[in-house]
């Protein structure tokens, strides 16, 4: 029998985080990586276009395409949960908007347990991970892999909409991620001269080069292997064949929020009580593997436009035509735009100390999130987000079976708080558009609609309407006690040789878009890492 293949670290995902893992722990040339991931090469024709995210979050070559369960409510709809499935994971399809979050956020990681990740503490390595293109700052970075530019186009329906915005009583702020985050302005985007620019543009392109590094795509991890306490290895199938490989130092899971809390529960490593539900048996008990589970929840309110000055025209006929031509000649113009054009941060009590609701504006309106067909006649959309859900979920797996996706269970609008809210959210959004600045643009708002005025009638529509926008986290909290599965320097509790950096181990929340927090939590962890080698040689 073969023995299997040795390195000193197996990285398990090759997302946003694994890119971030592969390239800061070969730098050095001291130690040999694996990094196994389950999808394939980034070399979709979508990939690099931002406007090719439509088709990337609906379709299967790069996304899971996981779902929610049925659940009371929200009309036991199925919820898409897309995650990116290649090197680059989920920096492959996402919206590529770039939003660090508030200080609060991280001093409040700190204060629940994980001691180490402050604001303060983290600050360096977003700093360190980013080139944005404002420049250096005590707040910003500008000579990291990560490039961050401004949305470039400025239509004049989104210049109205900031401009209603600061009618209504908001600042204007141009940096959300400088000093403070609140107020109206353009997002900031993970893209580089107009293309979308992934975890493996800004990672593993350069890490690739290394003699260190050896990626294999394909590789779906089925379970850790254990000797005792240990985490000694992996076991992978590829081309229809089962592998073995062993970690000499560390294993490290990077598969995300919804796959590293499934492949611990494969592996054993979970709740008792759930393991021996599905069949699968316990080698080391910790409950909170796959509790905790957070999303951002989101509404789409739109209205008609009077004038065709929304995406609704401009993306068909002879004008998308033009639009092709022009971003092949400039990488400009409206196939460089991703998910959100223009923002808001706001608070929805004065008594607030931070915003806890994101807007994200477009001028353009689709009727069916989930297919995002533009509609025929002129429209502009604002979604509504809470910043910090309180309501939880659970993503657990279903069967022993390595293949099945797990139950996601998101839990959606279950806390009053929540609720009060998103409410709140939506009421503000009513009134920023019904400003003089947007008087030339308004006809009438079609979703909710006018009639919709109390908070019943708000509700209602949320609960029937709404969609996660894509930000599973929680999965594998950082801290201490009882439900927490790992330490603040990310080792599962109660094991050897074994870490999660990525997304799942958010305590709590952040009030972002969560990309650049997880190539923050894996910038840090590659430090974490790469100390305590230095320490064991």
């Amino acid at each position: 029998m073969n023995m299997p293949e040795q390195f000193d670290f197996v990285i398990v995902g090759g997302g946003t985080a694994g890119c971030v893992l592969a390239d800061r722990l070969t730098e050095n040339g001291r130690y040999s990586v694996l990094m196994l991931e389950a999808g394939g090469r980034d070399d979709g024709f979508w990939i690099s276009i931002p406007a090719g995210f439509s088709k990337l979050l609906t379709g299967s070559a790069f996304n899971w395409r996981f779902q929610t369960e049925p659940e009371e409510a929200t009309y036991q709809r199925r919820i898409v949960v897309p995650r990116g499935k290649g090197l680059g994971g989920s920096s492959l399809i996402n919206g590529m908007i770039f939003v660090r979050g508030q200080k609060e956020d991280y001093d409040q990681w700190a204060q629940s347990g994980a001691r180490g990740w402050s604001f303060d503490e983290v600050l360096p390595y977003f700093k360190k991970l980013e080139n944005f293109e404002g420049g250096a700052s005590d707040m910003r970075g500008s000579d990291g892999p990560m490039h961050v530019e401004h949305i470039k186009l400025r239509p004049e329906l989104a210049d109205a909409f900031i401009k209603a915005g600061v009618e209504a009583g908001y600042p204007h702020n141009p940096d959300y991620n400088g000093a403070s985050q609140e107020g109206f302005g353009y997002y900031q985007v993970t893209q580089k001269k107009g293309r979308r620019w992934s975890a493996a543009d800004a990672y593993l392109r350069r890490a690739e080069k290394r003699p260190n590094l050896a990626v294999r795509t394909g590789a779906h991890v089925t379970c850790l292997e254990l000797e005792g306490r240990k985490v000694s290895g992996v076991t992978f199938t590829q081309d229809g064949k089962t592998c073995r490989v062993q970690a000499r130092r560390e294993v490290i899971l990077a598969a995300g929020a919804v796959q590293s809390p499934q492949i611990l529960e494969l592996s054993g490593i979970g709740d008792p009580a759930h393991l021996t539900g599905v069949g699968i048996e316990i080698h080391h008990g910790l409950i909170g593997v796959g509790s905790n589970y957070r999303d951002h929840y989101c509404t789409r309110m739109n209205w008609r436009v009077t004038k065709p000055v929304t995406l609704n025209e401009q993306a068909r006929g002879l004008r998308l035509m033009g639009a092709v031509a022009q971003y092949a000649l400039t990488r400009s113009g409206i196939l460089a735009l991703g998910t959100g054009l223009a923002h808001a941060f706001v608070k929805t009590r004065p008594d607030l100390a931070t915003p806890d609701v994101q807007f994200f504006f477009m001028h353009a309106s689709y009727a069916n999130a989930a297919d995002r067909k533009l509609d025929t006649e002129p429209g502009m959309t604002i979604g509504v987000t809470q910043l910090r859900p309180d309501s939880t979920g659970t993503i657990h797996v279903q069967s022993p079976d390595p293949f099945a996706p797990p139950a996601i269970k998101p839990n959606f609008l279950s806390v009053p708080s929540d609720a009060a809210t998103l409410i709140e959210g939506m009421k503000i959004a009513r009134r920023v558009i019904a400003q003089p600045a947007m008087d030339p643009y308004r006809a009438y708002e079609m979703n909710p609609g006018d009639t919709v005025v109390t908070d019943a009638q708000w509700l209602e529509f949320a609960r029937r309407n709404g969609q996660t926008i894509y930000h599973p986290v929680g999965t594998c909290a950082m801290g201490v006690g009882p439900r927490a599965v790992v330490d603040p320097d990310l080792r599962v509790h109660g094991l050897e040789g074994l870490r999660i950096a990525d997304a799942s181990i958010m305590p709590l929340m952040v009030s972002a878009n969560t990309e650049a927090a997880v190539l923050m939590i894996a910038e840090k962890g590659s430090d974490l890492i790469l100390r305590d080698a230095r320490a064991a040689a």
